[in-house]
């Protein structure tokens, strides 16, 4: 199962820049430090976290990290891209089980050799102040622009979603009165005396005649 080499990658720089946010030049300064500290962690540590008694460590053939480059292209490339430990062992061609191992081993050793040059992050103000060579008020100022400033809610002006949020044209559907008086029609009330057969309901669906209401509908002339 192939997978990246840093052998066919190194030919592309602008893919490589992308891969692990170094130049070429960079990563090739910081391979010897990173690759004294992984033999050093080897020399004492399995790959699977038990300490080493007799065997030393070897490359064998099918090994998918078989040169320091390839080492140190490993773990930067995940802490780039962050990406789940399945995805990561594919690209470079293992499975997840063994992406998991050399990741714990990898990264203490990035951060020693990071240590080693100086350029391992500063976890407190004091620690750059130390690294800064200056006092810690000194320090200070060169944090305090870094920090993210809040962006004020109202402020939408800048925002890449302002043309497809934009206020449209007045629509066409109808609007609902919410707080629409109600209105109440009162019945007339009619006594059956002045009904007229004109009144009455022309539809039989609508209206069943008693033999009462026929009665009062035929006319007073005699027959």
């Amino acid at each position: 199962m192939a997978g990246v080499r840093f052998a066919d990658l190194r030919f592309r720089p602008m893919e490589f820049l992308d891969f692990t946010s170094l130049t070429l030049d960079e990563f090739q300064q910081l391979v010897p430090p990173f690759e004294a500290a992984f033999q050093a962690h080897m020399t004492a540590w399995r790959m699977d976290g038990k300490p080493r008694t007799a065997r030393q460590l070897s490359v064998y053939q099918n090994c998918p990290l078989p040169t320091p480059e390839d080492h140190l292209l490993f773990i930067l490339v995940s802490l780039k891209t962050s990406a789940l430990q399945v995805v990561h062992g594919r690209l470079f061609g293992m499975v997840q089980g063994k992406a998991n191992q050399w990741m714990h081993v990898l990264l203490p050793a990035l951060l020693a050799a990071l240590r080693a040059l100086g350029d391992a992050p500063a976890r407190s103000l004091t620690a750059l102040a130390q690294r800064l060579g200056v006092a810690e008020a000194d320090a200070a100022t060169v944090v305090a622009p870094l920090e993210e400033e809040p962006v004020p809610l109202a402020t939408t002006s800048a925002s890449p979603l302002v043309p497809m949020t934009a206020p449209s044209g007045g629509s066409s559907a109808p609007k609902t009165l919410l707080n629409r008086p109600h209105v109440r029609a009162a019945r007339k009330k009619t006594t059956r005396s002045t009904m007229s057969c004109w009144s009455m309901p022309s539809s039989p669906s609508s209206f069943s005649a008693t033999p009462t209401a026929v009665a009062s509908m035929r006319s007073p002339l005699p027959t």
